[in-house]
């Protein structure tokens, strides 16, 4: 974070109008795509899915197909423009929404905004005006999630990415403007790349978000210098702020039109008529002040990254360069004496996507080995391998969770040399199958069998679960509780059994019916009550064996004296058999 204090904030604000249209006409796109690929080989006369609906269903919403995934291309320094990419629609085309009990026009492409149509207008009127309207249903969930996939792309301009629901974006680029060529560098890059994948946008740079925000919805491509947010948003309406639709037409049937109208009145008017949020947006736009934006993602202690001139694809190649970032973070992290926790490694293709790899550790990680090695177990064990598709231009690794490193004595302790290797070997199966599926016991304060022992991950409580104290066993004394605990109690079925607290004479168990010839007990064992509010009940536990030599651990729910009671017509409740346990 230090990197980013010593210059003055920059916030660069993207906006994508029209992304719920240009999302739809993305898929199509791929859609037709893939299906002349597929009928350029095919002979059976299939035609693919119209893209316009039928005669006589043109009132009818329809839906998109299926979205694949986010594609990007490779960013050219100073290329492309803001304009909308060439409609290869025939038909204007809109996305409606259920508002206020009707369905109004949520997002529309460029030839429904030549014939007339504009946001908010009813969809019946929208027809009456373009009868050759194409409709589809809006999906906030598919609109996010390529949002999302967008911020993600955006990570490789700068790690502070933070959303601007429901189609913008914030990046903190302070410090960091400079390594793609200055801020106008940047933001034609940025702009660019996404223009030509077919994507409406807009973006604006300033000192603070919501300058920047309000630049983006009447201005494109405009770079404030610092000072100068209220000379630049001065002119705008006051709908560009984004305040709420009452507070804009109350402004203007106040006769405040612009934003300029609105910063010249005292700023206690502007309080006592619209509130004090307002207020405080208002002086955010002009520059006298600002809100820290939420990144989707916390900043990383320590960020190494590899660019490359022509994208690498060769696993060879690409574990190298990733060899060569671990020892370029364990020297950063040395200098300070820490050592890694948490390792991502994020791996930017070169047609947008982006793949994350996240590695934990028991132990802080100082050898760029140990980190290599991590890597190499947990690429090898994906279930959906590292496809590099044409190609990855950027490669980075971070250390998201850092702690300080406690020196130890390693020549006279052995112990610690073993607690090490143990630590290593943990971090290398979790690496392989999941930190989850890698547990320690830990004992807990309590009675209650099937919570005398907590299951914990190992990489994070090994030094706990080797200090751990555990009750000693009586050799002379046979083991008072099984050796494999069910972690559900198991029903069985009992016929009879001794009152009031006797053992059952024969008990069956998925469906296999069992002679007790032994028994042990009753071991009762009351429930926490102060955690149960007195509905579970006391637990009377058998040791038992049957005629076939099997010794199980059965217990009664509940006491006949005072738990067990009778029914609405006298007869006495049966009680409630359980098997928790076998013995060895």
């Amino acid at each position: 974070m230090s990197a980013f204090s010593a210059n003055r904030r920059r916030i660069l604000s993207l906006w994508l109008p029209r992304l719920p249209i240009d999302r739809i006409k993305r898929q199509f796109k791929a859609f037709s795509d893939a299906a002349r690929e597929h009928d350029s080989c095919n002979t059976t006369g299939a035609l693919p899915p119209p893209l316009r609906g039928r005669a006589g269903e043109r009132g009818k919403p329809q839906a998109p197909p299926s979205p694949p995934p986010l594609s990007l291309t490779l960013p050219r320094k100073g290329g492309g423009n803001t304009t909308e990419p060439p409609d290869s629609f025939g038909a204007p085309h809109v996305v409606v929404a259920k508002q206020n009990n009707a369905l109004q026009i949520y997002a529309l492409d460029d030839l429904a905004a030549r014939s007339g149509l504009e946001i908010g207008l009813p969809l019946a009127n929208a027809r009456a005006i373009c009868p050759e309207l194409t409709v589809f249903d809006a999906d906030p969930v598919a609109d996010a999630r390529t949002l999302g996939d967008i911020a993600d792309w955006c990570d490789r301009f700068t790690p502070l990415v933070a959303l601007d629901p429901p189609h913008g974006l914030y990046l903190d680029i302070t410090g960091c403007a400079h390594l793609f060529g200055g801020e106008r560098a940047l933001l034609q890059t940025l702009c660019g790349a996404l223009t030509r994948r077919g994507f409406v946008v807009s973006a604006a740079i300033a000192g603070t978000s919501i300058c920047a925000r309000t630049m983006t919805r009447h201005a494109s491509e405009k770079i404030i210098a610092d000072g100068e947010e209220a000379d630049a948003v001065g002119p705008l309406p006051v709908s560009a702020l984004g305040a709420d639709a009452a507070i804009t037409s109350g402004l203007r049937r106040a006769g405040l039109k612009t934003i300029g109208d609105v910063a010249a009145r005292g700023r206690h008017e502007i309080t006592a008529r619209f509130g004090a949020g307002f207020t405080t947006l208002l002086e955010h736009a002009l520059g006298q002040g600002d809100a820290p934006i939420s990144p989707r993602k916390p900043l990383p202690d320590y960020i190494v990254e590899k660019r490359f001139p022509e994208p690498v694809a060769t696993d060879t190649v690409i574990a190298m360069n990733l060899s060569a970032l671990a020892g370029m973070l364990v020297s950063a992290m040395d200098k300070q004496g820490k050592g890694a926790r948490r390792l991502e490694a994020s791996f930017f293709r070169t047609d947008g996507a982006v793949r994350n790899i996240t590695v934990d550790t028991g132990r802080p990680v100082t050898k760029p080995v140990v980190i290599d090695r991590l890597f190499r177990e947990r690429l090898d064990a994906l279930n959906d391998p590292l496809d590099p598709g044409f190609g990855f231009d950027l490669i980075r690794l971070s250390a998201s969770r850092t702690e300080i490193v406690v020196q130890q004595q390693r020549d006279l302790d052995a112990n610690v040399h073993d607690n090490d290797e143990l630590a290593a070997l943990i971090d290398r199966i979790a690496a392989r199958i999941g930190g989850k599926r890698v547990v320690v016991h830990l004992p807990q304060d309590t009675h209650i069998p099937e919570r005398a022992v907590l299951a914990v991950s190992a990489q994070h409580h090994l030094a706990a679960a080797t200090q751990a104290a555990w009750p000693e066993r009586i050799v002379t004394e046979p083991p008072l509780r099984p050796l494999r605990l069910f972690e559900r109690p198991e029903p069985i079925n009992v016929p009879f059994a001794s009152v009031p607290d006797g053992p059952p004479h024969q008990f069956t168990w998925r469906r296999v019916t069992h002679a007790v010839v032994r028994v042990e007990g009753p071991e009762r064992i009351a429930m926490e009550w102060w955690k149960q509010n007195g509905e579970a009940l006391t637990r009377d536990y058998f040791r038992i064996e049957d005629a076939e030599g099997l010794r199980f651990w059965i217990f009664r729910d509940g006491l006949y004296e005072g738990e067990l009671r009778s029914d609405e017509e006298g007869e006495p409740v049966s009680p409630k058999w359980f098997v928790h346990g076998l013995f060895a």
